[in-house]
Protein backbone atom coordinates (compact mmCIF):
# COMPACT_ATOMS: atom_id res chain seq x y z
CA UNK A 1 0.00 0.00 0.00
CA UNK A 2 1.12 3.47 -0.87
CA UNK A 3 2.15 5.47 2.65
CA UNK A 4 -0.16 7.10 4.43
CA UNK A 5 -2.61 4.88 3.91
CA UNK A 6 -4.04 1.95 6.03
CA UNK A 7 -3.14 -1.57 6.16
CA UNK A 8 -5.25 -4.58 5.31
CA UNK A 9 -5.03 -5.46 9.09
CA UNK A 10 -5.42 -2.06 9.99
CA UNK A 11 -8.79 -1.19 7.74
CA UNK A 12 -10.17 -4.98 9.29
CA UNK A 13 -9.68 -3.55 12.66
CA UNK A 14 -11.65 -0.40 11.59
CA UNK A 15 -14.04 -2.53 10.14
CA UNK A 16 -14.90 -4.71 13.19
CA UNK A 17 -14.62 -1.65 15.49
CA UNK A 18 -17.83 0.31 16.80
CA UNK A 19 -16.90 3.41 14.30
CA UNK A 20 -19.94 3.10 12.08
CA UNK A 21 -17.35 4.24 8.88
CA UNK A 22 -15.58 2.50 7.08
CA UNK A 23 -18.62 0.22 6.83
CA UNK A 24 -20.46 -1.66 4.36
CA UNK A 25 -19.29 0.72 1.12
CA UNK A 26 -16.13 0.61 1.96
CA UNK A 27 -16.33 -3.46 2.43
CA UNK A 28 -17.67 -3.83 -0.99
CA UNK A 29 -15.64 -1.29 -2.92
CA UNK A 30 -12.31 -3.69 -1.61
CA UNK A 31 -14.08 -6.70 -2.69
CA UNK A 32 -14.53 -5.15 -5.77
CA UNK A 33 -10.83 -4.25 -6.07
CA UNK A 34 -9.72 -7.81 -5.32
CA UNK A 35 -11.56 -8.85 -7.99
CA UNK A 36 -9.82 -6.10 -10.41
CA UNK A 37 -6.48 -7.12 -8.65
CA UNK A 38 -7.06 -10.60 -9.70
CA UNK A 39 -7.32 -9.66 -12.91
CA UNK A 40 -4.84 -7.63 -13.45
CA UNK A 41 -2.87 -10.90 -11.80
CA UNK A 42 -3.73 -12.84 -14.73
CA UNK A 43 -3.13 -10.56 -17.50
CA UNK A 44 -0.02 -9.71 -16.52
CA UNK A 45 0.47 -13.65 -16.31
CA UNK A 46 -0.14 -14.31 -19.65
CA UNK A 47 1.66 -11.35 -21.29
CA UNK A 48 4.66 -13.05 -19.50
CA UNK A 49 4.38 -15.64 -22.25
CA UNK A 50 3.70 -16.10 -26.04
CA UNK A 51 0.91 -14.75 -27.19
CA UNK A 52 -1.59 -15.43 -29.90
CA UNK A 53 -1.02 -11.70 -32.13
CA UNK A 54 -4.64 -10.55 -31.42
CA UNK A 55 -4.48 -11.91 -28.08
CA UNK A 56 -1.99 -9.44 -26.63
CA UNK A 57 -3.56 -6.43 -27.32
CA UNK A 58 -7.18 -7.10 -25.89
CA UNK A 59 -5.30 -8.93 -22.94
CA UNK A 60 -2.91 -5.15 -22.81
CA UNK A 61 -6.43 -3.08 -22.89
CA UNK A 62 -7.93 -5.38 -20.43
CA UNK A 63 -4.62 -4.79 -17.75
CA UNK A 64 -4.82 -1.24 -17.85
CA UNK A 65 -8.74 -1.33 -17.36
CA UNK A 66 -8.32 -3.48 -14.17
CA UNK A 67 -5.69 -1.78 -13.22
CA UNK A 68 -7.96 1.75 -13.10
CA UNK A 69 -10.88 -0.31 -11.59
CA UNK A 70 -8.45 -1.37 -8.94
CA UNK A 71 -7.28 2.32 -8.13
CA UNK A 72 -10.48 3.78 -8.40
CA UNK A 73 -12.30 1.31 -6.02
CA UNK A 74 -9.29 1.73 -3.47
CA UNK A 75 -10.30 5.63 -3.87
CA UNK A 76 -14.09 4.98 -3.01
CA UNK A 77 -13.05 2.94 -0.29
CA UNK A 78 -12.49 6.28 1.72
CA UNK A 79 -14.92 7.86 -0.16
CA UNK A 80 -17.90 5.61 0.89
CA UNK A 81 -16.42 6.58 4.39
CA UNK A 82 -16.69 10.10 4.28
CA UNK A 83 -19.76 10.04 2.46
CA UNK A 84 -21.32 8.47 5.75
CA UNK A 85 -19.34 10.44 8.20
CA UNK A 86 -20.91 13.40 6.05
CA UNK A 87 -24.69 11.95 6.58
CA UNK A 88 -23.66 11.50 10.68
CA UNK A 89 -22.84 15.28 11.11
CA UNK A 90 -25.60 16.01 9.22
CA UNK A 91 -27.89 14.49 11.68
CA UNK A 92 -26.13 16.33 14.35
CA UNK A 93 -26.92 19.85 12.95
CA UNK A 94 -28.78 21.56 16.02
CA UNK A 95 -32.69 21.97 15.60
CA UNK A 96 -33.38 24.98 17.76
CA UNK A 97 -35.17 27.75 15.32
CA UNK A 98 -36.91 27.23 12.29
CA UNK A 99 -34.00 28.04 10.53
CA UNK A 100 -31.88 26.07 11.61
CA UNK A 101 -34.09 22.98 10.84
CA UNK A 102 -34.71 23.84 7.47
CA UNK A 103 -30.80 24.12 7.17
CA UNK A 104 -30.42 21.03 8.71
CA UNK A 105 -33.41 19.10 6.32
CA UNK A 106 -31.15 20.54 3.65
CA UNK A 107 -28.14 19.20 4.83
CA UNK A 108 -29.40 16.06 5.36
CA UNK A 109 -31.08 15.47 2.17
CA UNK A 110 -27.84 16.83 0.03
CA UNK A 111 -26.05 13.93 2.78
CA UNK A 112 -27.91 11.49 1.65
CA UNK A 113 -27.99 11.49 -1.53
CA UNK A 114 -23.69 11.70 -2.08
CA UNK A 115 -23.87 8.80 0.81
CA UNK A 116 -25.90 7.06 -2.26
CA UNK A 117 -24.35 8.07 -5.57
CA UNK A 118 -20.86 6.88 -3.75
CA UNK A 119 -22.51 3.12 -3.68
CA UNK A 120 -24.10 3.51 -7.24
CA UNK A 121 -20.43 4.12 -8.31
CA UNK A 122 -18.70 1.90 -6.64
CA UNK A 123 -21.56 -1.10 -8.06
CA UNK A 124 -20.65 0.16 -11.53
CA UNK A 125 -17.09 -0.02 -10.83
CA UNK A 126 -17.46 -3.90 -9.77
CA UNK A 127 -20.12 -4.29 -12.16
CA UNK A 128 -16.91 -3.42 -14.87
CA UNK A 129 -14.91 -5.78 -13.49
CA UNK A 130 -17.48 -8.79 -13.83
CA UNK A 131 -16.77 -8.25 -17.52
CA UNK A 132 -13.17 -8.03 -17.57
CA UNK A 133 -13.14 -10.98 -15.67
CA UNK A 134 -14.40 -12.94 -18.64
CA UNK A 135 -12.09 -11.66 -21.25
CA UNK A 136 -9.38 -12.46 -18.08
CA UNK A 137 -10.70 -16.10 -18.35
CA UNK A 138 -11.38 -16.23 -21.77
CA UNK A 139 -7.56 -15.65 -23.04
CA UNK A 140 -5.84 -15.91 -19.79
CA UNK A 141 -4.29 -18.95 -18.79
CA UNK A 142 -5.25 -22.02 -18.05
CA UNK A 143 -3.77 -22.54 -14.76
CA UNK A 144 -4.85 -19.13 -13.77
CA UNK A 145 -8.85 -19.80 -14.90
CA UNK A 146 -9.86 -19.93 -11.36
CA UNK A 147 -8.47 -16.51 -10.14
CA UNK A 148 -10.73 -14.98 -13.30
CA UNK A 149 -13.61 -16.58 -11.83
CA UNK A 150 -12.47 -16.06 -8.46
CA UNK A 151 -12.57 -12.00 -9.71
CA UNK A 152 -16.04 -12.39 -11.12
CA UNK A 153 -17.44 -13.60 -7.71
CA UNK A 154 -15.65 -11.04 -5.73
CA UNK A 155 -17.23 -8.04 -7.70
CA UNK A 156 -20.11 -9.52 -8.32
CA UNK A 157 -20.61 -9.62 -4.53
CA UNK A 158 -19.23 -5.81 -4.10
CA UNK A 159 -21.95 -4.62 -6.51
CA UNK A 160 -24.81 -6.87 -4.92
CA UNK A 161 -24.10 -5.51 -1.12
CA UNK A 162 -23.50 -2.41 -2.45
CA UNK A 163 -26.75 -1.75 -3.95
CA UNK A 164 -28.19 -2.81 -0.11
CA UNK A 165 -27.01 0.54 1.01
CA UNK A 166 -28.52 2.71 -2.25
CA UNK A 167 -31.87 0.98 -1.28
CA UNK A 168 -31.26 1.83 2.59
CA UNK A 169 -30.44 5.34 1.59
CA UNK A 170 -33.13 5.82 -0.84
CA UNK A 171 -36.09 5.08 1.91
CA UNK A 172 -35.05 8.83 3.74
CA UNK A 173 -34.11 11.04 0.70
CA UNK A 174 -36.90 13.22 -0.13
CA UNK A 175 -36.27 14.45 -3.83
CA UNK A 176 -38.65 12.15 -6.09
CA UNK A 177 -36.41 13.11 -9.10
CA UNK A 178 -33.00 11.77 -8.06
CA UNK A 179 -35.12 9.13 -5.92
CA UNK A 180 -36.54 7.57 -8.98
CA UNK A 181 -33.42 7.70 -11.48
CA UNK A 182 -30.84 6.36 -8.76
CA UNK A 183 -33.83 3.44 -8.11
CA UNK A 184 -33.60 2.97 -11.74
CA UNK A 185 -29.56 3.49 -12.19
CA UNK A 186 -29.52 0.84 -9.62
CA UNK A 187 -32.21 -1.43 -10.99
CA UNK A 188 -30.32 -2.16 -14.32
CA UNK A 189 -26.75 -3.01 -13.08
CA UNK A 190 -28.89 -5.58 -11.03
CA UNK A 191 -30.31 -6.99 -14.41
CA UNK A 192 -26.88 -7.36 -15.87
CA UNK A 193 -24.83 -8.69 -12.92
CA UNK A 194 -25.85 -12.55 -13.62
CA UNK A 195 -24.97 -12.36 -17.41
CA UNK A 196 -22.10 -10.77 -16.58
CA UNK A 197 -20.83 -13.80 -14.08
CA UNK A 198 -22.56 -15.97 -16.03
CA UNK A 199 -20.43 -15.07 -19.44
CA UNK A 200 -17.05 -15.54 -17.05
CA UNK A 201 -17.49 -18.66 -15.24
CA UNK A 202 -18.17 -19.61 -18.99
CA UNK A 203 -15.38 -18.89 -19.99
CA UNK A 204 -13.37 -19.83 -17.20
CA UNK A 205 -14.78 -23.82 -17.45
CA UNK A 206 -14.13 -23.82 -21.36
CA UNK A 207 -10.63 -22.72 -20.37
CA UNK A 208 -10.36 -25.64 -17.58
CA UNK A 209 -11.27 -28.50 -20.15
CA UNK A 210 -8.34 -30.37 -21.06
CA UNK A 211 -7.16 -30.03 -24.80
CA UNK A 212 -8.12 -31.75 -27.74
CA UNK A 213 -5.70 -34.99 -28.25
CA UNK A 214 -3.06 -34.01 -31.16
CA UNK A 215 -3.70 -30.34 -30.22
Amino acid sequence: MNHGEPSVQQFLEALASAAPAPGGGAACALSGALGAALISMVANLTLARELEPDARPVLVATLRQADDLRQRLAALMQADARAYDAVIAAYRLPRASAAKRAARRLAIEEALQQATLTPLEIADCCAAAVALAETAARLGLRSAATDAGAAAYLAEAGARACLLNVEINLASIKDPTFGEQASERAAALLATLPTLRQAALEAMQAALQPPARGA
